[in-house]
């Protein structure tokens, strides 16, 4: 394809643009056994719809599995099996074909790995409460000591809609991750839909609860949510005070929790109470011996 037009403007003029292939990149810097690993193949002038062919190879000869689509936006991404019993010496590419084209492409080579277990995954609390320090612990095998991983702590979502709260980089040592993450919920509680508000939907409450994931080389664990839940626990503050100003003493109170059940309770001779480990979320506070506070 010319980089320079120098030929007349108000002439029409037929131009041949030529395809090829730009790119064929793994994903990943390593492929480790029993896994599958992201590729993605870059075109230019291929046509919509363009048949591709990627057939995997390792440079000790093993064959690793064939793909074929069609191009879609000059893009083709797929996945790669690596099989359990790939050697860790070996080296690993894919060999790209657009047989209609006549074009052909091998892409980067990258080291092949073990097969990668993580097991143990786990929360050192069940219970989160505001400025809790809270540590994440797995056992890892298949990767180096020193090894970069990524953990990725999510909020749970009943719909399968989780949110992503942070990613935390940390390395793997002696076969172990373990990473220290002080836990904030920066939301306004307010915005969690009560129970109320949720049955008109044939739904329950469900207060804020996360697991984490844990990413190495491309690969994600815990996605089933292995971690287990960590449940995010709140408080509230109560403080009545009369028209002069001056505290409201020992005055009987019932909280209206977000979850639909109810807690009682009686301040004390400052008018004050605190409530502790009481589900997030809007709560209504009465005073069922007082007309005047309700």
């Amino acid at each position: 394809m010319q980089s320079k037009f120098s030929k007349s403007t108000d002439t029409v003029h037929k131009e041949t643009l030529q395809s090829s292939i730009a790119y064929a990149n793994w994903q990943a810097a390593v492929a480790h056994g029993n896994s599958e690993v992201g590729f993605e193949v870059k075109t230019v002038f291929v046509g919509e719809g363009a048949t591709i062919k990627i057939k995997g190879k390792s440079d000790k000869g093993k064959t690793l599995g064939k793909v074929a689509g069609v191009v879609s936006g000059n893009h083709y991404a797929g996945t790669m099996p690596i099989p359990d019993n790939i050697q860790p010496d070996d080296f690993v590419f894919f060999e790209v074909e657009l047989p209609k084209h006549g074009l052909k492409e091998i892409s980067n080579r990258i080291s092949a790995g073990p097969p990668v277990k993580v097991k143990n995954m786990k929360w050192d609390k069940k219970e989160a409460r505001r400025g809790d320090v809270l540590k994440l612990t797995a056992d890892i095998d298949g990767v180096k000591d020193n090894t970069e991983v990524k953990v990725i702590i999510y909020e749970y979502d009943n719909d399968g809609n989780h949110d992503k709260i942070v990613e935390v980089p940390t390395t793997v040592k002696n076969k172990k991750i373990e990473l220290i993450w002080e836990y904030e919920y920066h939301e306004d509680v307010d915005d969690i839909p009560t129970n109320e508000e949720l049955q008109k939907y044939g739904k329950n409450y469900n207060p804020p609860e996360y697991y984490f994931v844990i990413e190495i080389d491309g690969l994600k664990f815990g996605e089933k949510q292995e971690s287990r839940l960590l449940l995010f626990k709140d408080y509230v503050e109560i403080e009545l005070k009369g028209e002069d100003g001056g505290p409201v003493a020992n005055e009987k109170y019932i909280l209206h929790l977000p979850d639909g059940s109810q807690r009682k309770g009686q301040l004390d001779a400052s008018g004050y109470a605190r409530e502790k480990d009481v589900p997030p979320g809007e709560i209504r506070v009465e005073f069922p011996d007082s007309k005047d506070y309700s």
